[in-house]
């Protein structure tokens, strides 16, 4: 479905329902360069679970109109936009990579519209290499190599998915070559400028649930010790055997520790 937000046309993966304001609401936010298409299974399973699933595409990306935001800031400022195009008060967020960072922002500074918050694959401040940085800004298809190298468990470079017949590095690829030329860049930047995480972690004080993978080279667990000290005793899961991609490599240990919070 597509909704006006802010005078452009947003595209939200609903599973084909009508927003039920008797019902809890989750927002699903993909990471860089993506879109919904990264939490279909998700948003399916708690769609079918008495949730409204809102699975969005964000500003620039996949069916979403308008240019890509440049900020996390702005992207946390945007998401309450979201929820009064939709009608929803109140929502979960989950969000990967990128969107852990806005789920996180909107928390800490929109205490009211949030009531839980999902970070996959997420941490603060999350820098960026600049070789990542530099082959984004000059539209080159390494970034999109390195990312999706990057991105996923040596294990599963090989292979190995629990779906019969879906080749996950070759799709992940694929859709980091569907953006549009500068929206990873945008990405990027906004993950790598962002420095309010720590404050806003602070400012937080719905639940939070943090899963990581044990493998991950993007963002290691052990880069998320900061994070973790500046919450309020968040759920931290470790999905070992996992990198950054988990709801392609692990979604069912992902969807096992999602239900603890939305």
């Amino acid at each position: 479905m597509k909704f006006d937000v802010g005078g452009n046309a947003t595209y939200c993966y609903t599973n084909n329902r009508e927003i039920d304001p008797a019902k809890e609401s989750v927002v699903f936010i993909h990471g860089a360069g993506m879109d919904h298409t990264v939490w279909t299974l998700a948003a399916r399973h708690f769609a079918r679970h008495g949730r409204n699933v809102i699975a969005v595409d964000l500003p620039g990306h996949g069916r979403s109109g308008g240019a890509a935001k440049t900020s996390i800031e702005e992207l946390g400022d945007w998401l309450p936009e979201l929820l009064d195009a939709l009608g929803v008060e109140r929502a979960a967020i989950a969000g990967h990579s990128l969107g852990s960072l806005v789920a996180l922002d909107c928390a800490g500074r929109h205490r009211a519209r949030v009531r839980a918050v999902a970070m996959v694959a997420g941490t603060a401040p999350m820098p960026v290499s600049d070789a990542i940085l530099e082959a984004c800004a000059n539209n080159d298809h390494a970034a999109f190599d390195m990312l999706t190298q990057w991105g996923y468990s040596k294990r599963h470079q090989y292979g190995g998915n629990s779906n019969p017949g879906i080749w996950m590095v070759g799709s992940t690829l694929r859709l980091f070559e569907r953006s549009l030329p500068g929206v990873l860049h945008a990405d990027m930047n906004a993950c790598n400028n962002y420095q309010a995480g720590l404050e806003r972690a602070a400012q937080v004080t719905c639940p939070v649930l943090m899963v990581l993978g044990r493998d991950d080279r993007l963002t290691p667990p052990r880069a998320t010790d900061q994070l973790r000290a500046a919450l309020r005793s968040p759920d931290v899961r470790i999905v070992e055997g996992a990198g950054h991609t988990l709801m392609v490599e692990a979604p069912n240990a992902l969807l096992d520790a999602l239900k603890a919070v939305l």
